[in-house]
């Protein structure tokens, strides 16, 4: 695999990594269609148990939900062939109409912590104190506080009952923000 310094474009054109929104349920059919174009993209996942009625099975989701990461060159027709791809929606931008490049060292850190194959999620703000909302299971509607994390995907709601608080764990995917 080329590293970044390895990679300069055509008239000493340096490529960076950039954040590639696209469409939801679309991360591998992107990433596939880029690298067919022949584009360097990284697209971190993680394996987590999934359970259907009859069976459970290890099944591998993007770490970042409707991300990944492409390295382009600094060229405007660069940027225009990722965005072309099917599912891409949009290069990432902290300004109107100037992508943002995200930092080597970053991705390398995102790389090493994927390849390393320690349990990691991400929760975008799911923590101590937030107020949220049961929605699937028993207590689906129900809502409660998260006290804190137990494990990778699990957390302890406190719910109000009867004037008394009483927690209880809950996995992620069934609670939202409130």
């Amino acid at each position: 695999m080329e590293t970044i310094a390895q990679r300069e474009g055509v008239a000493g054109s340096l490529f960076s990594w950039y954040a590639l929104s696209v469409m939801s349920r679309q991360e591998f059919t992107t990433t596939r269609e880029l690298k067919r174009k022949g584009l360097e993209v990284f697209l971190p996942t993680v394996k987590k148990v999934r359970q259907w009625s009859d069976r459970k099975k290890l099944v591998e989701f993007p770490l970042f939900p409707g991300y990944l990461f492409v390295q382009l060159g600094s060229r405007s027709g660069d940027f225009s062939g990722a965005t072309a791809a099917r599912g891409a929606v949009r290069i990432v931008s902290l300004e109107p109409g100037r992508p943002s490049p995200v930092g080597n060292e970053e991705i390398e850190a995102l790389r090493r912590i994927v390849e390393s194959g320690i349990p990691i999620d991400v929760y975008p703000g799911l923590r101590s104190g937030v107020p949220v909302r049961i929605r699937r299971g028993p207590l689906a509607g129900t809502t409660g506080v998260i006290g804190q994390q137990c494990g990778t995907d699990m957390f302890l709601i406190n719910i109000e009952i009867l004037g008394r608080s009483v927690g209880t764990k809950i996995c992620a995917e069934d609670i939202e923000q409130a």
